[in-house]
């Protein structure tokens, strides 16, 4: 089966000293939705920025093949598409159809043409009626639908959400796993949520002070380590997320 990243030995420090991640090995397949676990400060944003190449530290990356170079960035940045935790570091423009066109532009896309990818991917995520709107005027959830459908206008082949149910209400909550489900592509989630890596993950990663601690299925992950406050299943129905089959 062909892997699409493969990450080994990765190190990164930052300028205090301090030790984010202390050798990494990775590896994902097409097909796989891959839940990151662990503490605050265990790493796991830190090493979702290294792959599209925000942060650049030590060991070998390489996305669909090709190495974390910098002759390799921009391409590697296409095949990667980076959701943040919080929408409003993505959302700058005056309109969320600005917003989501404005990386077609960036790439040379005639207006006309970008406008209607983009209104492509906000009917995808829900948001077409919102086009015209400004984006501070909308809700958390929202705004990460709008801040999504600007990654999706991309086309990239990996989706990396950071901590993407942070802020959202139950009824937004299961509108995004209905959504992510829906996609075709790779995901990798940093989360704290059991119950929303059970209803996306096909795998997970467990990270503690800035190394792999272990990985498996979800529920063995949760399980593994004590994840309780995150790991009681809740029935459909009853506030909680359907299992994926």
């Amino acid at each position: 089966m062909e892997s699409l990243i493969e990450v080994r030995d990765l190190r990164f420090q930052f300028p205090d000293g301090t030790e984010a991640l202390r050798g990494i090995d990775f590896r994902m397949m097409r097909g796989e939705c891959v839940i990151l676990f662990g503490p605050n400060g265990s790493g796991k944003t830190t090493f979702a920025l290294h792959l599209n190449g925000l942060l650049r530290g030590k060991g070998d990356i390489r996305i669909c093949g090709m190495p974390m170079e910098t002759k390799n960035l921009a391409a590697i940045r296409r095949k990667v598409g980076l959701v943040f935790q919080d929408p409003d570091e993505q959302l700058f423009m005056p309109t969320v159809l600005e917003d989501v066109a404005f990386g077609l532009l960036n790439q040379g896309m005639p207006v006309e043409q970008a406008r209607k990818a983009a209104l492509r991917e906000l009917e995808l995520v829900g948001m077409a009626h919102a086009a015209a709107r400004a984006p501070y005027h909308l809700s958390c959830g929202e705004k990460r639908r709008v801040a999504l459908a600007g990654v999706l206008a991309m086309q990239p082949e990996i989706l990396v959400l950071d901590e993407p149910t942070t802020s959202l209400d139950p009824p937004a909550q299961r509108d995004l796993v209905d959504l992510l489900l829906e996609l075709p592509q790779v995901k990798i989630v940093t989360t704290h949520d059991g119950h929303f890596a059970r209803a996306i993950g096909t795998r997970a990663v467990f990270f503690r002070e800035g190394r792999v601690a272990g990985e498996g299925g979800v529920e063995e992950v949760l399980r593994r380590f004590n994840w309780e406050s995150y790991a009681t299943a809740r029935e459909p129905g009853a506030g909680g997320f359907a299992r994926r089959s």
